[in-house]
């Protein structure tokens, strides 16, 4: 008999056994397939106007795509090589050497490769046309998604199968290499010994876990963290990653000890399931703390980006407000812009021809600009007249109304917007006609021309702008101040204006390379692309993750569920019935599976809710969003649970 028909028979006597770690590498086939054929679908890259940087975010995101898998593939594999240890033993035994018997478990890994080649590319096309649709929908475009099998993906998938074959060899390998014959055939009955747990140690994993909980519920705006930042972190990094192994290590040991300490603990079927998890607490601890700590990570992750897509939209409009503004060139030039925005088939709302004052700042633009190395130079003054006109059109709140030499500073971007109250606000000198010193009422997050913008290298810097009153803007204004005028469109589908507003760029750089331009749609098509791959992406990568880490949980407990059985085949001797071993196993797993989703959401919604959630408050929906998502990832792990515990029940009812 050859090897590879030995491959064959193995595979039809342990279908069962097999079956578990072919599902595993048909989900890596899907997951790697449906992601990598988004980068080769002809239908989503015409729709897009950025490719170069779609393909390489696709390109990044695959890579880590691709580590996942193999990490989730690997550790199928050792639970899959250490219930087959017995088996190996058998096969060296009778004469088979090392290498034939990695050569065995290469021809096995091949095989189910091959069969998970043909299924997950067959589900992957179809899951790749579904996730095309979502990501177009994400981008708000109309683009109609193909169902395709793009060569490129289909080589990208047989790639990732040969070196999983390469690398499972060579982990079987070292296995196999390193174990004595003796090991082989009695490495199940390797028990772990319980670890010895001090009230101290798990009060102080709950101390810790309070500590770091206090410090991100008080604010980063609190004196903690502001007088003591560097501190605070350190501590509330050693407060999550220390209180949450002490808590597996220490409090769950104690609390386990507590319950078998109490009057009733022989009652029911307390025994059976608090004595098996004390044994298991040392092999746990580091999966369970991981598995807490990386779910924090990927639900903060995935809100985040969530987040900012929500925020991307109304972002774009308060960082480039007009669908197209430019300063005024010659009245040839303007008429021949007017004619080409009108003859482009956009309806117009309003056309400006607003005018402001190019003064000289004398005092440090800092007090009324945030950051100020993002603006051009000098400072552009506007009657409160033209501004309010504008803000009108656009349907916005925020009108001012403003005498003699009160300003309204426009710190577009601001972290700290800000309305003084009288006797704090600031003098502000300028040189215009002579010097002027100006009192700032407000500090606006708003733009009224917005950032200059460039078809392709997106955005340049913004203008500093200051509405002043219409008395004090006549005063000045019939002095010899320089003056800018500027034309303003207002578009009725401003957003689907990347052609015209390269034509009107054109234009006006042809006639002035130094004079503003902004379009909305310069930057509308660039944002929401790319945060609309960040989403995707992120909710790719964050759906993998999830199914990793519950994995690692699933795969533990199926490999405790074997090395019971015999313990489970004695206490069904003495009479135990099965109603009592569901009840057993439903206890048993929900104390490994609970605790660490719940640490990790716990984590992710306080630093969610007091570092991203309270600097966003103008979205209310935003705290619904970030629930939901926490939902999403309980009901994965509840799938996971329900899956183990019944297959946990159907391995104990096997003959050890």
């Amino acid at each position: 008999m050859s090897l590879f028909d030995l491959t064959i028979r193995n595979v039809k006597r342990n279908f069962r056994l097999y079956s578990i770690y072919l599902m595993s590498m048909i989900i890596g086939v899907i997951i790697q397939y449906t992601f990598s054929s988004l980068m080769y679908n002809k239908d989503i890259i015409d729709a897009l106007q950025n490719r170069e940087l779609f393909q390489t975010g696709v390109a990044i995101a695959s890579v880590v795509i691709f580590l996942f898998i193999i990490f989730f593939i690997l550790y199928a594999n050792s639970f899959f090589m250490r219930q087959r240890k017995k088996e190996f033993g058998m096969y060296l035994l009778y004469g088979l050497n090392e290498r034939q018997l990695v050569r065995m478990i290469f021809y096995e890994t091949l095989v189910m490769g091959a069969i998970s080649l043909v299924v997950g590319i067959l589900l992957g096309g179809l899951l790749s046309k579904l996730f095309g649709m979502l990501l177009m929908n994400l981008m708000q475009y109309d683009q109609v998604i193909s169902l395709s099998f793009p060569i490129g993906a289909m080589a990208t998938a047989a790639g990732v199968i040969l070196l999983i074959a390469l690398i499972v060899s060579v982990q079987s390998y070292i296995l196999v290499n390193r174990v004595q014959l003796t090991e082989l055939f009695h490495a199940k009955q390797k028990a772990e010994k319980p670890v010895r747990v001090s009230p101290v140690m798990a009060v102080l994993a709950v101390l810790l876990i309070g500590l770091a909980l206090f410090l991100i519920c008080s604010g980063q705006y609190s004196a903690v963290w502001q007088d003591y930042g560097v501190f605070s972190l350190i501590a509330t990094a050693i407060g999550i990653v220390g209180g949450t192994y002490l808590f597996f290590r220490q409090f769950a040991g104690w609390l386990l000890q507590l319950i078998s300490r109490g009057r009733k603990y022989h009652e029911g079927n307390t025994v059976l399931w608090t004595s098996s998890l004390r044994f298991q607490i040392r092999g746990n601890t580091l999966n369970l703390t991981f598995i807490s700590l990386f779910s924090a990570v990927i639900v903060m992750l995935l809100c985040f980006v969530t987040i900012n897509y929500k925020v991307q939209f109304e972002a774009v409009g308060m960082n480039v407000p007009n669908a197209i503004a430019y300063e005024s060139l010659d009245p040839a030039a303007n008429e021949k812009i007017d004619e080409l925005i009108k003859g482009s088939g956009h309806a117009i709302n309003y056309h400006l021809k607003p005018e402001v004052l190019v003064a000289e700042p004398l005092t440090d633009r800092g007090i009324a600009f945030d950051n100020p190395e993002y603006y051009v130079p000098g400072l552009w003054l506007i009657s409160q007249k033209d501004y309010n006109e504008l803000i009108g059109l656009r349907g916005d709140k925020q009108k001012v109304e403003l005498k003699g030499l009160e300003a309204v500073a426009l710190a577009q971007g601001s972290d700290f917007p800000k309305r003084y109250a009288a006797g704090e606000m600031p003098d502000f000198k300028v040189k215009a006609d002579g010097e002027k010193t100006f009192t700032i009422v407000e500090k606006k997050d708003y733009a009224y021309l917005g950032w200059a913008t460039d078809p392709v290298l997106s955005m340049d810097k913004k203008p500093p702008v200051f509405v002043i009153s219409d008395e004090a803007y006549g005063q000045l204004s019939g002095g010899a101040m320089d003056k800018k005028g500027f034309e303003i469109y207002g578009l009725a589908d401003a957003k689907n204006a990347e052609e015209l507003s390269e034509q009107v760029h054109a234009l006006v750089v042809s006639q002035d390379k130094e004079a503003y331009y902004s379009s909305f749609a310069d930057i509308y098509s660039k944002q929401i692309e790319s945060s609309s791959l960040l989403l995707f992406a992120a909710g790719f990568l964050a759906l993998i993750a999830t199914f990793a880490l519950a994995s690692v949980i699933y795969f533990k407990q199926l490999r405790e569920a074997t090395d019971e059985r015999l313990q489970y085949a004695i206490l069904r001797k003495m009479g135990v019935h099965n109603r009592q071993f569901r009840s057993v196993i439903r206890k048993q797993l929900l104390f490994v599976f609970l605790p660490p989703i719940v640490l990790g959401m716990l984590y992710s919604w306080t630093i969610i809710k007091y570092y991203i959630l309270d600097s966003v408050t103008d979205f209310p929906e935003l705290p619904g969003i970030v629930w939901s998502i926490i939902g999403v990832f309980f009901f994965i792990y509840l799938v996971f649970y329900i899956s183990s515990a019944n297959l946990y029940y159907r391995i104990i009812n096997q003959n050890p």
